[in-house]
């Protein structure tokens, strides 16, 4: 494809355009070298300025086609007609810069900006345009595969595609006390909210709009449209055969939408051994694609996967790339998966994704995932859920709302408030409810029936908000464009129309698509049991970096930052902070405050403290135990 992933930043507003122009120059010349992402190497080129506005009426119709910037090329902009100005109160500007290289297509009409995750700016993920009544739209798509940020300085908006370009813009930046609970809850930060006060995230399937008053040059508030919503249809397809037919004609047209634009070049495929990696696979092998399968493996400390995707590469005839992912790998790759991922992320399945993006993009630049399957077919564990739905809907007055039930799946720290933070976060979180977040995703109005709101919700949580943006920040660090085949719009939507029996028949889950698939694949691969990703962090935690827990959630640096308690870490290893928080929760607890606190470190740049040595991390792991012992 010859070009490389990239990202933006612009302003649109009332302000001085000088200033407002060094600001964003200023920016572009100070970039780490991992927000400029090229195959290994950094980009050495200064930041292009890709258009200013020509006052209120500006005519969008004339501007150059030539928005993307490349090695420092200049434009071929035509000359920019500053207008007369908004009765003394300034001119309506604004100004765009890319980080790294693009040689897709432009911008769509009226679009002065558009990213996308596959590389295929047809269909852009996320994008800034204007209307001809002088409005700014930022919009995403639905899936979330690409985030969407602004905050206001005054009366002009900034925007960007990564929240590290817009922290230069603040005065100041504070973390967002609603965005760490939200993060502390679900392991990622809920949308709208981010972790920076004043910095805030376009929600997936929504266009903010605002528009401003010509007579006072005050921008109004934000208009919030909801361009897409998953919608139970009113007629279910119940007929098993014609769904299958159906269902393999939208599998088929989604991957040649995804593969119009390759010539002969391989391409990689994350091959899980699991279902929906091994469907894709085996979709581009019957498109004739050169493919290249990578699997990690994680050795005897994990549950290993490895056999699956070598047995489906076997059956496919694709060459498969073992991805040994080590204590030492791990620890090696973990600050600059922290940088890649932009937000923190507390899942432990994202540094060995982002090995095995860094394996892949020595020999391909577009890779394919598997992700969404779930999404769409009901593939993670919903029984405990439609039980718990069942139960509430014959006892309303239970203990628990349905809506707590599904707080529980996420597993982290939510109901553990109080041993988690110090007073002052505590007491600010108190009119805070995580359910809040959830209520959207599970509107019973769009889908009146359990199984399809448990979709919804996990399209519209765990989907777009977690899995799909930060596979697309981890392939982006290494240049590589992420295509996910399951994240199609006609495909997703026909989901909708499928009876609960086609989804989950008995215990079998996803059902329609094994049906739909099982003469693509092995029996074996396309009927065995779902299992997740066997990150085995709680033996890496309590063996491997035992020490270097007690760096990363150091007491005193905790204690420094006034959030959470400082010797929370310990507390978990003892099996104190919750009776939930045993065995493999140990691990996912601790990788999410580490992941946290190296974000604060690593992303905002906070100066570290000094550190104590007030924690049981500095001795020996068994010396430590035995100690515990001779005290109980």
């Amino acid at each position: 494809m010859g070009n490389i992933p990239h990202h933006f930043l612009g302003y649109w507003g009332y302000g001085a355009q000088h200033e407002l122009e060094a600001l964003l120059s200023s920016v572009g010349e100070n970039l780490s070298p991992n927000l400029s992402p090229t195959r290994g190497e950094a980009l050495n080129f200064p930041p292009t300025l890709v258009g200013k506005a020509r006052g209120v009426s500006q005519d969008l119709e004339n501007l150059s086609p030539n928005l993307s910037p490349t090695r420092g090329e200049a434009l071929n902009f035509p000359p920019t007609l500053v207008g007369k100005g908004v009765r003394g109160l300034g001119l309506k500007i604004w100004n765009v810069i890319y980080i790294g290289l693009d040689g897709n297509s432009p911008p769509q009409q009226n679009q002065i900006a558009a990213i996308s995750a596959s590389g295929l700016l047809t269909s852009p993920d996320a994008w800034v345009s204007f209307q001809e009544n002088n409005c700014l739209i930022l919009g995403r798509e639905p899936f979330g595969k690409m985030p969407l940020y602004w905050t206001q300085q005054g009366q002009v908006i900034w925007f960007a595609s990564q929240l590290q370009l817009l922290l230069p813009i603040l005065q100041q930046s504070e973390v967002n006390i609603s965005g760490l609970y939200g993060y502390s809850c679900f392991s990622y930060v809920p949308t709208p909210l981010t972790p920076i006060n004043g910095v805030f995230a376009i929600p997936a399937g929504t266009e903010l709009v605002w528009q401003s008053d010509c007579q006072s040059g005050i921008l109004r508030s934000p208009e919030s449209k909801n361009i897409h919503s998953w919608r139970e249809a009113s007629e279910q397809l119940i007929d098993e055969a014609t769904a299958i037919t159906e269902l393999q004609t939208l599998l088929k047209d989604s991957i040649e939408r995804q593969i119009a634009d390759l010539k002969d070049e391989p391409v990689g495929v994350f091959l899980s051994g699991g279902l929906d990696s091994s469907v894709v696979a085996a979709l581009l092998v019957k498109a004739g694609v050169k493919v290249r399968a990578y699997a990690l493996d994680f050795g005897d400390a994990g549950i290993s996967e490895y056999p699956y995707s070598e047995q489906v590469a076997q059956f496919l005839k694709i060459p498969l790339i073992k991805v040994a992912v080590t204590p030492s790998s791990i620890k090696n790759a973990l600050i600059p998966t922290v940088q890649a991922l932009d937000l923190p992320f507390g899942d432990g399945v994202c540094v060995p994704l982002y090995l095995l993006s860094e394996r892949a993009s020595q020999e391909t630049q577009v890779i394919f995932n598997g992700e969404g399957g779930d999404q769409l077919f009901a593939g993670w564990t919903n029984k405990p859920l439609i039980a718990a739905g069942v139960y509430q809907a014959e006892n309303p007055a239970g203990e628990e709302t349905f809506i707590q039930q599904y707080l529980r799946t996420f597993h982290r720290l939510g109901g553990y408030e109080s041993q988690v933070y110090q007073p002052e976060v505590y007491g600010q979180i108190q009119n805070l409810h995580p359910e809040d977040w959830l209520l959207a995703a599970l509107d019973r109005y769009e889908c009146p029936s359990l199984l399809h709101r448990l979709r919804r919700a996990s399209l519209m949580l765990k989907g777009a908000q977690n899995i799909h943006p930060r596979a697309t920040a981890l392939g982006f660090a290494h240049g590589l464009w992420v295509r996910s085949p399951f994240c199609d719009l006609p495909l997703a939507e026909w989901t909708f129309r499928l009876s609960g029996e086609l989804c989950l028949q008995g215990a079998c889950e996803k059902y329609i698509l094994k049906r739909a698939v099982e003469n693509w694949l092995p029996p074996e691969i396309v009927w065995r049991q779902k299992r997740g990703m066997g990150v085995p962090l709680t033996s890496w935690c309590l063996n491997d970096f035992w020490h270097q827990i007690g760096t990363w959630l150091n007491p005193e640096i905790l204690r420094a930052h006034n959030h959470f308690y400082p010797h929370i870490a310990a507390q978990i290893v003892e099996g104190k902070l919750g009776a939930a928080i045993q065995g493999r929760r140990i691990g996912e607890t601790l990788w999410l405050l580490i992941m946290w606190q190296l974000w604060r470190s690593h992303v905002l740049k906070e100066e570290p403290s000094k550190q104590s040595w007030d924690h049981p991390f500095w001795l020996y792991r068994r010396l430590w135990r035995s100690y515990k012992r001779w005290q109980g």
